[in-house]
């Protein structure tokens, strides 16, 4: 397939023979999944035999927009975030034929959901600094450490794990990526309760695990180049969404203020207009974004993005409250629940004023995402690193 119209063309051909094959009336949801995959539908950006096409990314839209009208199921991306946004680009730029073949088809049907093992109590923002150990034995690794903030843990069938390697080198030089099998009777995961109530967060021990080499992503001491583009490719998932006008916390807050005339001041309504042409800037800049994937690797623009993404929800959450007064201030459920996917916008205003708390958190805190706009957006001089050049064992701790 050359041009856009004949690649269309084709697309549609190639939807109406999976249709065809497999009707979505009368067809199981996995074995439909299973067979776009099959047909190359999945993602048409990737090899074929992987789930595409060797496609454009942004063809990905008009095939979607087939099968929806056709009223085909889709893999519900939300339950399997990490996989489908983190795992899967990572795994093709740098996973072993072997490991794209075993992993990528339950990967994107959701067959197999994907956690990361990347933060950890002791190293705070700075990932390079973890002190989880894998340490080799014959043809595994055998690791130990205690990783955070994990979210799908508890559901969790696999996990990119970055571990160290080799102590005696600087912190950055140490690290190998893994995929990590958490049903694995090393592997025990426990909730973290958030003040909200929920626990979709995990921490999770790792003791003894033993990890094959044959599950090692990128060469042994090149953990932090493939963490890298894997924290790239998150930024792009929680904060470049192409969303449509007035969605997310900006809709919700404009929705409050129409439904709500009494609550109005000249002062609150100067702040949500101000806060909606900004979220419209953000949403305009993450389809930009979006657009520019389609012909290349995340940039650093994607942490912009969340940062951007995760100060906005902050303020339009409080500015809610404040029109709301008391009645934002009751409290639906504390109910402990697990939930499956992360609802940034779900439940009353008092929740999503507590879980917008978070943004600023999880995906890359906001203060490693300023650096990264300064030095490789703007141009700015680096932040000084006195541990450049130290072994990480010879780092004060």
């Amino acid at each position: 397939m050359s041009g856009g119209t004949d690649r269309h063309e084709g697309l549609r051909a190639r939807v109406e023979a999976l249709l065809a094959g497999y009707d979505p009336r009368s067809t199981e949801r996995p074995a439909f999944l299973r067979a776009r995959f099959a047909a190359g539908l999945a993602w048409v950006h990737f090899p074929e035999g992987l789930g595409g096409l060797g496609l454009p990314a942004s063809d990905q839209t008009y095939v979607d927009q087939l099968l929806a009208t056709a009223g085909a199921p889709d893999n519900d991306p939300r339950r399997n975030g990490i996989g489908l946004g983190m795992a899967a680009p990572t795994l093709l730029a740098f996973g072993t034929e072997e490991q794209q073949r075993r992993f990528l088809e339950p990967l994107w049907t959701g067959e197999e959901v994907w956690c990361q093992l990347f933060s950890e109590p002791g190293a705070g923002s700075d990932l390079a600094a973890l002190g989880t150990r894998a340490v080799r034995s014959g043809e595994d690794w055998v690791v130990n450490g205690q990783k955070v903030w994990t979210s799908s843990a508890h559901r969790a069938r696999w996990a990119i794990l970055v571990a160290r390697t080799d102590p005696a080198v600087p912190k950055h030089a140490g690290l190998t990526y893994f995929v990590c099998d958490m049903s694995d009777p090393g592997v025990e995961v426990r909730p973290l309760r958030q003040m909200t109530g929920e626990a979709e967060f995990n921490e999770v021990f790792l003791t003894d695990v033993r990890i094959p080499d044959a599950q090692r992503v990128g060469a042994e001491g090149d953990g932090w180049r493939v963490a890298t583009a894997t924290l790239m490719s998150e930024r792009v998932a929680i904060g470049g969404g192409a969303a449509p006008r007035e969605s997310g916390m900006a809709g919700v807050v404009a929705t409050t203020w129409r439904e709500h005339p009494e609550l109005r001041t000249p002062q609150l309504h100067a702040r949500l207009v101000s806060l909606w042409v900004e979220a419209e800037v953000a949403r305009l800049t993450g389809r930009r974004l979006q657009q520019k994937l389609a012909v290349g690797a995340p940039g650093p623009e994607g942490s912009a993005m969340k940062l951007s993404f995760a100060r906005l929800a902050q303020q339009l959450s409080g500015l809610e409250l404040e029109l709301l007064g008391e009645d934002g201030l009751r409290y639906d459920d504390w109910t402990m629940v697990r939930p499956e996917t992360v609802e940034f916008t779900g439940r009353g205003a008092g929740y999503r004023y507590l879980r917008a708390k978070g943004n600023s958190i999880e995906g890359g805190t906001s203060e490693i995402l300023r650096n990264i706009v300064a030095e490789r957006v703007l141009g700015l001089p680096p932040e000084p690193r006195v541990d450049k050049d130290i072994a990480w064992k010879d780092l004060p701790r």
